[in-house]
């Protein structure tokens, strides 16, 4: 099979992993209108291209935090990726390192952080962290990944509680005894047996996490903190007063709260109240190097693809997680040159028109 978008991948790994695990993957909150609005968000949004802009050679490397990448496209924190396949993060890890782009591990990996900094070690990643009632657990992870070269902590903000995925709750999902969050190894030994969920004790995320503990992790690591889970221009004013360096806007690709806005419909209030002060990423709903297009001329500086790169994983590891991430790369370069645009500096909001729908 010649696969030629994003969705051929979709419907191979539908087909061929388990029901639970693609349930797991698949999952939005409640009844997931969030999850679908993600997707259909885009297709509300029109563009207006500029023609005889002479777009013989067009370029699509941008930076983040500093750092250029390839095109303006990473691989979002998402957990478990040896269920889709058996080298897990390592390949997600390799294939990024070879793009050249931006690689979020997730707390939830199913290899540890050491592991995946050896897998890639000239690999560009940040971290994606959650704060624990038992503070020492995100203490330890955070002066690890600072050692190990990581380049960024991602905070997720969005998750005081988890959000209700009722497949998970039918399959009662739980992670296959070969399997463990790697990078809690050994860590909860003492509460053995008891409610799981997710890979680690239930109740271990803290839901009393606030603004103030922002101020805790800048005082622990030098690294930038990224605050992941901002759908409002309120938010993302409270984000730059306390110090953050960049924001992505996520509502968790529709997994917390169902009934929130699609994230590329609260791109524009932020990027309009942060005005530049720190880069805004985004995640939710990319699927095609339009979607890309759409989200830059919106003022997203880069944007950040979960469930896809899983789908990648399942039909061939390393490269299959390559291969999404070069037809995201080919569609956008064309898209860019179909609008009109010659480099990444050139996309901007003249090239959107919100349809009336």
């Amino acid at each position: 099979m010649t696969m030629v978008c994003l969705n051929d991948f979709e419907e191979y790994a539908k087909q061929h992993l388990s029901k639970a695990t693609w349930d797991y993957y698949e999952a939005g909150a409640d009844d997931c209108c969030t999850r679908d609005d993600n997707l259909e968000a885009y297709k509300r949004i029109r563009l207006r291209p500029r023609i005889l802009r002479d777009v013989s050679i067009n370029d699509t490397r941008t930076s983040v935090l500093g750092m250029e990448i390839s095109f303006p496209v990473g691989i979002a924190p998402t957990g478990f990726h040896c269920l889709a396949w058996h080298e897990g993060e390592l390949a997600t890890a390799r294939a990024t390192e070879t793009v050249n782009t931006c690689y979020i591990a997730s707390t939830y990996s199913t290899c540890s952080v050491e592991e995946i900094a050896a897998a890639a070690p000239n690999g560009y990643r940040w971290f994606q962290l959650y704060l624990y009632r038992d503070r020492k657990l995100s203490e330890q992870i955070v002066s690890r990944v600072e050692a190990l070269g990581y380049k960024a902590l991602v905070l997720t903000v969005d998750v005081p509680y988890t959000g209700k995925r009722r497949n998970d709750i039918r399959n009662q999902f739980k992670l296959p005894p070969h399997l463990m969050v790697k990078n809690f190894e050994g860590m909860f030994q003492e509460q053995a047996g008891s409610q799981e969920e997710y890979g680690i004790p239930a109740n271990t995320l803290d839901p009393s996490i606030s603004w103030k503990d922002v101020y805790w992790l800048q005082s622990l690591t030098r690294l930038p903190i990224i605050i992941k889970g901002i759908l409002t221009k309120e938010d993302a004013e409270l984000a730059i007063e306390h110090g953050v360096q960049g924001i992505i806007v996520s509502n968790h690709g529709g997994r917390q709260l169902d009934g929130v806005p699609a994230t590329i419909d609260c791109l524009p209030e932020i990027v309009d109240a942060v005005q530049g002060r720190v880069e805004v990423y985004m995640d939710g709903g990319i699927r095609t190097g339009n979607d890309v297009l759409k989200a830059i001329a919106l003022g997203a500086k880069c944007v950040f693809i979960g469930r896809p790169a899983i789908w990648g994983l399942a039909y061939k590891g390393e490269e299959g997680v390559r291969e999404i991430l070069q037809i995201l790369h080919d569609e956008f370069r064309l898209s860019m040159a179909l609008s009109g645009c010659r480099n990444v500096a050139e996309i901007n909001r003249n090239l959107i028109q919100f349809s009336r729908l």
